[in-house]
This record gives C-alpha cells, structure tokens and sequence, in this order.
C-alpha cells in the first residue's frame, strides 16, 4: 500500500517527532543530546527552517518547527544522517538508527501553535523527569526564560504574549504551569518498569533466580532474553544495570534483531 500524502501546512509550520526504530533509545547520555542540538543548529542555518520548540527524550525528540527554503523531509532526512553517522562511529554500530518517517502534525493558528508549544515542553514532567520545566536540559524552554545561547526562534512566542519582553516571559510561564488533556501528535510508548519490578520481569523472562546469573548464560541465550526483555519495554541500559552483563554487549546483540 503506497504511503498516504503528508498534509501540507498553509502556515509552514509543523510538530513532528522523530523517533528511535523499534522505540530504540537514541540519546544514552548528555554528548549524544549536546551532539543532536548542535546538528539541528548546523540545519537550521544551512536549510534556513526555524526552531520553535524541541524536547529530547530517551527515545525520540518533540519539534516545532517552520519549512525553510527546501521540504522538511529533506530537511530531516539530512538531520538524520548527520546524526546516525557521528552515533554509529561512537557506538561502534552500523545500520538505522531513527525510524524511517517522522510523524508529523500541521499547526495552523496560533491557538494551536501555543498549545503545541506548551505540550512539548511539558513532556519531561508528564514522563515523570522532572518537577519543574526549567530544572530538564534537553528542551527548549530555558532558552525561553534565559534568552541566550539560543537554538530557537523565540521572538515570535513570547511576541504572542505581550510586545514587553519581561511581561512576555512571565505570561509564557504562567501558560506552561497549566495542565490541560487537550490530545496531541504523539508516540505510543512501552511500559516503563521500575528497577524493582524490572528485576522480577528477568527473572522470570530469563529462567534465573538471581538478575546476575544471566551474566553465565550463553551469548545465544542472552540475545533471545534480551530481545524479550526489549520488547517487553526495558531498556539496553536497565538491563545491563540490573544483570551485570555490559552495555555494549546488550545493546550490540539489540542491535542484530
């Protein structure tokens, strides 16, 4: 069946989500989350699209973004490899890394754009992250507040506040401490398992009564439990945190399914 027509947007502007393939984590730490901000800051200046909004998840990033002088499927799929590139030459790994193609949403009034705004930056508190907004790195809202070392295009929220800078900060705070259940662009996600629970699931996935004795199993067996575990929602880094055995090895043998 031939993929279905992205709907164009009449404003240019779109949330998207580029995802991890198989709900693969793509941000194992702080210089894979520096290393991706920088390429969206090295796209945004080459393809000339605009930055309103990101959040980066374990998994997969939020954007809110305006097309600049090409198509954004063009746009990401340069972002894209960029990435993957830098990511399979620090991991040691070859092959995809994102899944193939990036949902997308058009954002066509400004009730919407603000909305879209505050959603993605409350990702990392309705995923239990944080407390406050201002306390997670890996979105944009402290660009926002701080006003430097900006990323995104913020002139034009704010300007959506109030035409006094100060003024309009305060108002884009006060509008992101609402909760609201208003239904967005989003990715259906695993489970997300306590170390506790985690430990149970192995034990039993794994026919072991100790976590740590999957460390003496042989590496064919490990892979189908591992594969199992995967797919049951635990991460590459929970399980090796939780058996003993190394990161790379769980996550190379991933990798091969």
């Amino acid at each position: 069946m031939p993929r279905r027509a992205r709907e164009k947007s009449r404003t240019g502007i779109y949330h998207i989500i580029m995802r991890g393939m198989n709900r693969q984590t793509i941000f194992e730490d702080e210089e894979d989350s520096i290393k991706f901000i920088q390429t969206l800051d090295v796209y945004q200046k080459k393809c000339k699209f605009k930055v309103y909004a990101y959040c980066l998840m374990g998994n997969h990033v939020h954007l809110l973004v305006k097309e600049g002088k090409e198509e954004l499927g063009i746009t990401f799929r340069r972002i894209g490899a960029s990435y993957v590139y830098w990511y399979n030459w620090k991991y040691e790994r070859c092959g995809h890394l994102f899944q193939d193609r990036y949902k997308s949403e058009t954002v066509e009034d400004d009730k919407y754009f603000l909305a879209v705004l505050r959603y993605i930056h409350q990702n990392p508190i309705k995923a239990g992250l944080v407390k406050e907004l201002a306390d997670y790195p890996w979105s944009s809202y402290r660009e926002y507040i701080n006003q430097k070392n900006k990323l995104t295009e913020t002139d034009f929220a704010l300007g959506l506040f109030s035409n006094n800078k100060a003024k309009a900060v305060e108002e884009f705070k006060a509008f992101h401490k609402v909760e609201v259940q208003e239904k967005f662009l989003d990715i259906d996600e695993k489970k997300k398992w306590k170390d506790t629970d985690a430990v149970e699931l192995i034990k039993t996935v794994c026919q072991v009564k100790n976590c740590k004795e999957v460390q003496k199993l042989d590496k064919e067996k490990q892979s189908q439990y591992f594969d199992l575990l995967s797919e049951k929602g635990l991460s590459a880094r929970q399980i090796s945190r939780i058996t003993g055995v190394g990161k790379w090895i769980v996550y190379k043998s991933l990798q091969g399914k």
